[in-house]
């Protein structure tokens, strides 16, 4: 089963480099899931490539903050703004980051694409890819 998560261009262009190894979600997909296909959004709004999952931490944001700040690619302010009134959260840890030579433009793969405010598992919104 594959996710598809929006991801901002600053961040997906950390992922690309390598400094930034954990992606934050809020919230957590339900089925497992070894790979996470990513769309970067404004401007961009392109599937750029895989995100390939070493594991899923969950924890506070404190905590999630004391252990992976140095690998979060985000400031603590915009970090801890982004867990606002949250009591846990998930840190990605990203394993191998697989770049697409041809990003995919899913608005002309599907006529009803909508960019996932959390996540989606992409054989709902786009199964010829799943």
């Amino acid at each position: 089963m594959s996710v598809l998560l929006s991801i901002k261009p600053k961040y997906v262009e950390q992922i690309e480099q390598g400094s930034k190894t954990y992606e934050f979600r809020k919230s957590i997909f339900k089925q497992k899931t070894d790979e996470i296909w990513v769309y970067a959004s404004a401007p961009i709004k392109q599937i750029v490539g895989k995100i390939h999952i070493d594991n899923i931490i969950e924890d506070t944001p404190e905590n999630l903050w004391i252990n992976f700040r140095t690998q979060a690619g985000i400031g603590k302010e915009d970090f801890f703004k982004y867990f606002e009134g949250k009591e846990k959260g998930f840190a990605i840890k990203i394993k191998e980051f697989e770049h697409f030579e041809e990003p995919i433009n899913p608005y002309t793969e599907t006529s009803n694409f909508t960019a996932p405010q959390s996540y989606a598992y992409l054989s709902n919104i786009l199964p010829q890819f799943a």
